[in-house]
């Protein structure tokens, strides 16, 4: 997708706000502000944090991801979640990727999930795939995203546990909604109770994003590092498990939503940000339940969110950090625990004994390792039980 194509999706966006869909759909709008926030938990401490380490653009990331959402929104008609690659992020801040590298590994992890959805292999890996597995590794997302909520809570646990209290009676409130009020009165809450915060000095202006071609030596560590431990992450929790959480959430409101379409517009997605110093960006399952528990109903969520990150990377650059710095990390914490929580009770086909223990088994891979060792554990396991080499 060049940039005059994604032009053109904005404009188009920008008509249908302005006339609204043929079909007339009753949107609470205050609901979806509340619903396009709802993931912040999982995107601003990635992103803030490897925009700390210096040389990552504020503008790019936020400039990419801010597109990306719109066109979510655009052609999945869902709040359809873009999120950072957590696994790549965790690399850049342990191992210090450099720009290029990231470029480089999100150029080779967007061609193979291009590969995948252009050639239809992927339907292939989640038709082979027992239902079990992909629940067992939606529990064991959700839980380690609510494990990491209260972590987070835990670093500020008296006003942590304020902004808890007063979300509880709100989780359901059209009018009040919570993830609104968590933000908003938890920052000013924080600011009160720690009155050495200084409000950040912020200039407007305009800043484009930078121009980033990886090396030839950019590819070495790009892959070791950064494309070949994420792909199966992506695989499990952007593809299937995000496919699954949509359909058991939107119903037939997520048609578009399909394990080729996540792996194309991810794929594309990638290509076209990585030379644009952009950030290696995914869709996930948590995202897509975070944003559903806080009130996201339709693509006006997206486009709340899409439209306030192209707004602050191209105004506002690297300014916008020290601004986002002042929402506490309690509260996004809180928004990360309620999220977990509904990503891992939302999962499905868990009828008889069999089909418990294997989904209770991958929960406990997935939090105890990672997703693609549960994946592979699970995929065995559920064959054994099938073929009745292992009986429960």
């Amino acid at each position: 997708m060049p940039l005059s194509s994604t032009g053109g999706v904005v404009l188009a966006v920008a008509a249908e706000l302005k006339n609204g869909d043929t079909k007339q759909e009753r949107v609470n709008l205050l609901g979806e502000l509340s619903g396009s926030i709802g993931d912040l938990g999982t995107f601003l401490p990635y992103v803030l944090g490897v925009v700390s380490l210096g040389g990552f653009s504020l503008a790019s990331i936020f400039t990419g991801f801010g597109l990306f959402y719109v066109f979510c929104g655009w052609f999945y008609r869902i709040p359809m979640a873009v999120q950072p690659m957590k696994v790549i992020s965790a690399a850049v801040l342990v191992h210090n990727l450099t720009p290029g590298e990231v470029a480089a590994g999100s150029l080779m992890i967007g061609l193979v999930l291009l590969v995948l959805g252009l050639t239809g292999l992927i339907e292939t890996i989640a038709r082979i795939t027992p239902q079990g597995v992909t629940s067992g590794i939606q529990v064991g997302l959700g839980l380690s995203l609510a494990i990491l909520g209260v972590k987070m809570i835990g670093k500020d646990p008296v006003l942590g546990w304020i902004i808890m209290i007063l979300m509880l009676p709100l989780l359901k409130s059209k009018r009040f909604p919570a993830a609104i009020m968590a933000i908003v009165v938890g920052t000013a809450i924080n600011l009160l109770l720690h009155p050495g915060l200084a409000l950040p000095s912020i200039s407007i202006g305009i800043h484009l994003p930078t121009i980033t071609l990886p090396t030839v030596a950019d590819f070495n560590r790009g892959f070791f590092l950064a494309a070949l431990p994420q792909l199966p992450l992506t695989l499990t929790n952007a593809v299937l498990v995000t496919a699954a959480i949509s359909h058991q959430l939107y119903d037939n409101q997520a048609a578009r939503v399909n394990n080729k379409n996540l792996c194309i517009t991810m794929g594309a997605a990638n290509l076209i940000v990585a030379p644009f110093g952009g950030y290696t960006m995914c869709h996930g399952s948590g995202g897509v339940a975070a944003h559903h528990r806080f009130g996201g109903r339709t693509k006006y969520t997206t486009y709340f969110i899409g439209f306030a990150l192209l707004a602050i990377g191209l105004f506002l650059g690297d300014d916008g950090a020290q601004i986002l710095r002042l929402i506490p990390e309690a509260a996004l914490g809180c928004l990360l625990f309620f999220s977990g929580v509904d990503l891992a009770s939302a999962a499905k086909g868990i009828d008889n004994r069999s089909q418990f223990f294997l989904v209770l088994t991958v929960a406990a891979l997935t939090l105890a390792i990672n997703p693609a060792v549960a994946f592979i554990a699970g995929f065995i396991l559920a064959k054994g039980m099938e073929k009745k080499w292992i009986k429960i």
